[in-house]
Formats: structure tokens, C-alpha cells, sequence
């Protein structure tokens, strides 16, 4: 049991990105089986040791374990219409298992694996990287931090109000926090949110976090993951070249015209655009852009939409890769007299404070005992730890790197 001077990270099962519940849902109606392993990664040496976080981090899993949804929560999730009942009767019996998680340590790195059903597994994530993120910079919420973090938060603030000065385009911005992974702390992220809402409420109309949605009256934001589509490659149903085919699918019969927003970037635009058929198109609302360059993806899916005779103007586009708002609104500049722009802006929003943000993620690895790769259009985001169905996946789409 926690002690007096454990504070615990995470309070409720809501505060976690709305993705990982529709990814859920799809997961638990379509594949209940599927078994699956996750992975922690740090992507850059950190200025502190992870390892050091280990014995903390076990506690808060321990803690996270006893937590369950509440009554007010499964109402509120009960209420979007895209959640179905049966999946909400699930979660209100569902709790974490301790021992599909387990963190260890390679001298000054952090090691976390969870493994086991996939529907059992899967939501550890966005929480494991919550706690680590939180752990890390406890040691820098001091008062100046703090200050600067607010000082930072004007400016964005500011840099919104010139912006409303500029002469309006076709369509409006639309900017949605996506900062829940990587936030400096749970209260940090409040305060953000807070204070955009109050201060630029036209312009920030929504947040990944289901539990702020909730808990500040705000449109919960989220469709699919790479996860969600990794999955596919090992499901053995279709060849490895249809798995994306399969996935959208899925996604389509399962939503039925909700969350309509596909991620493009699994195994690289091309191979995407190649499956995304006139179809597709026509069935989904629009697209999320996470790797390569945003302006060529976005001239390249304009130019996909107009030759399938589909207006592009008709079609949302989703930037959510690494933005700031300077490159947010520069994207907006560019697109929004063509088609409707909208932007997830993560770390920049709530870990920017002065200290370093970390650069960790947690990614799914295998699938039913099969690898899964993640082959984007940055080569620095690259997963996988099977070279032999890396050089496959390359070579059944085409991809020399």
C-alpha cells in the first residue's frame, strides 16, 4: 500500500489520450485474443538516469493497479456516441494485472516491458509514460521554473492574439492539445489547458486527455495510433501487403463514419496512398500526418484526393508531428484556403518550461508472437527489433530505407 509521502501520478483511469479507448474498442470487438508486447524506449540520452526512476516506478504501477474507473467516468464515456455500451460494461469491470508489467534496469537505462492480452496491455502506455515523465522533473518544479513554464505560456498566448489580427482564410484553426505523454506534471498540463481556454478558447478546442475533457467541458481528440495498424501486420488474416487495407476496414466498420481521421505513416505515405483507394477516401473524414515532411505530405495527399476526383476542401488534415504553433501557423498559412487544417501540439504545449523534455515513447513489438515494424517517413522513428521482417516489410512496399 502507498505510503503518507507517496504521491501518486496518475488519479484516474480517464487521464490517459482518448486514441488508446477507440483503438481499445476496435481491439476488444475485433481481436480479443490477439496477445501483445510493448516497449519502453528512450530515444535521446537523458541529463538524469532513468534507472534511477526504477523503484519509484514500480510503486506508481503498483498504485496504478488498484485503480478502477468510476461511476461518473463510464457515465461520461457511456455518453460519446462512437463508444459503444458493451465496451463500457468491460471497462467497468477492468482493472490492470500487476504481472503483465515489469520494469528493470541496463545500468543508467530504463527498461519497461508489458506483455500479455493485448486488451489488458495496451492502455498501460500512455500511463507508463505519464509516470516517467512526472518522476523525472519533480526534481525541477521549483517557483522559477514554474515562472518561466507561465512566462512561456503568455507568449503563446500572445503569439495567438497577432495571429487573429492576420486576415481570415476559408478555414478556421483549429489547435488540440496532445501533450498528455510527455507533460512536465498532471498539473502542469491543467494549468495549460486552463489557461489557453480562457485566453484563445476560438483557437485551442481540444485535448487528447479524456479526463481534462471531461473534468473543463472540452471535445475529447483522438481516432487511431500506429499501434492499431502494427497489428495487422501479424494477424495472419491477409498478406502483409493488404494489412493496411485490412485495418481501415475494420476501422470503418466499427465506427461507421465516426472517427474518421487515418494515420498514414506506418509503413510511409506511398504505401499508404496506394492502399487509400477512391473507397477509402470517400469513407474517411481526412488524414493525420506524424513523419516527413508536413508540407510535401500535404501537397502529395491534396494531389491523391484530386486525382481520385474527391475535393480536397472536403477533407480535414491533421498535423501532429513534433509542432510548435510558429510551425503550426505557418502549416495553417499554407493549407487552410484548400482544405480544413487541424493541429495536435504536444511537448511544446506542456513541457516547455526550461529544462530538456525527454523523448520517450512506448511502442508495440510483437503481436501474437509475430514482429510488428513501424516504418514511418522519418528514419529516426523506425521500431523494430526483428531485422529480418524489417528488410520484408521494406521490400513488399517498396522502401529502401
Amino acid at each position: 500500500m502507498p505510503t503518507e509521502s507517496f504521491v501518486p501520478v496518475i488519479e484516474s483511469l480517464l487521464d490517459t489520450d482518448l486514441y488508446k479507448f477507440t483503438m481499445w474498442q476496435a481491439m476488444l470487438h475485433r481481436h480479443p485474443a490477439a496477445q501483445a508486447e510493448y516497449r519502453f524506449i528512450c530515444r535521446e540520452r537523458p541529463l538524469h538516469p532513468l534507472a534511477e526512476l526504477a523503484p519509484e516506478i514500480e510503486r506508481q504501477l503498483d498504485h496504478l493497479c488498484t485503480l478502477r474507473f468510476r461511476p461518473e467516468e463510464l457515465s461520461y464515456l457511456r455518453g460519446l456516441r462512437y463508444i459503444k455500451s458493451d465496451f463500457v460494461d468491460f471497462l467497468s469491470l477492468f482493472h490492470f494485472q500487476r504481472h503483465f508489467i515489469q520494469v528493470s534496469t541496463q545500468g543508467d537505462a530504463l527498461e519497461i516491458v508489458a506483455r500479455g492480452p493485448q486488451v489488458h496491455v495496451m492502455a498501460f502506455e500512455v500511463f507508463v509514460l505519464a509516470i516517467v515523465n512526472e518522476l523525472y522533473f519533480r526534481r525541477y518544479q521549483t517557483p522559477d521554473v514554474l515562472a518561466e513554464g507561465r512566462r512561456r505560456l503568455q507568449d503563446k498566448i500572445a503569439l495567438l492574439r497577432d495571429f487573429s489580427r492576420e486576415p481570415a482564410r476559408r478555414f478556421p484553426l483549429q489547435i488540440s492539445d496532445f501533450g498528455l505523454r510527455r507533460r512536465f506534471s498532471r498539473a502542469w498540463q491543467e494549468e495549460v489547458l486552463r489557461g489557453l481556454r480562457q485566453d484563445v478558447p476560438q483557437y485551442v478546442t481540444g485535448t487528447s486527455n479524456v479526463h481534462l475533457a471531461r473534468t473543463h467541458d472540452v471535445t475529447p481528440v483522438g481516432t487511431m495510433a500506429h499501434e492499431y495498424l502494427q497489428s495487422y501486420q501479424a494477424f495472419g488474416k491477409v498478406r502483409l501487403r493488404d494489412f493496411q487495407r485490412a485495418a481501415l476496414e475494420d476501422w470503418v466498420q466499427e465506427y461507421r463514419g465516426d472517427l474518421g481521421i487515418a494515420l498514414t505513416d506506418v509503413v510511409g505515405m506511398d504505401a499508404f496512398l496506394a492502399d487509400f483507394d477512391l473507397y477509402f477516401a470517400k469513407l474517411f473524414d481526412g488524414l493525420r500526418h506524424d513523419s516527413g515532411d508536413p508540407v510535401a505530405w500535404g501537397e502529395q495527399a491534396i494531389d491523391h484526393y484530386r486525382s481520385l476526383r474527391v475535393d480536397p476542401a472536403s477533407k480535414r488534415f491533421v498535423f501532429s508531428d513534433g509542432l510548435d504553433l510558429p510551425r503550426a501557423l505557418g502549416l495553417y498559412r499554407h493549407f487552410a484556403d484548400r482544405v480544413q487544417p487541424a493541429f495536435g501540439i504536444g511537448t511544446n504545449l506542456t513541457n516547455d518550461l526550461g529544462p530538456r523534455p525527454l523523448n520517450i515513447v512506448m511502442k508495440l513489438f510483437e503481436c501474437n508472437g509475430m514482429p510488428t515494424a513501424k516504418l514511418p517517413d522519418s528514419p529516426g522513428k523506425v521500431h523494430c527489433t526483428d531485422e529480418t521482417f524489417l528488410a520484408y516489410l521494406r521490400q513488399v512496399f517498396g522502401r529502401s530505407v
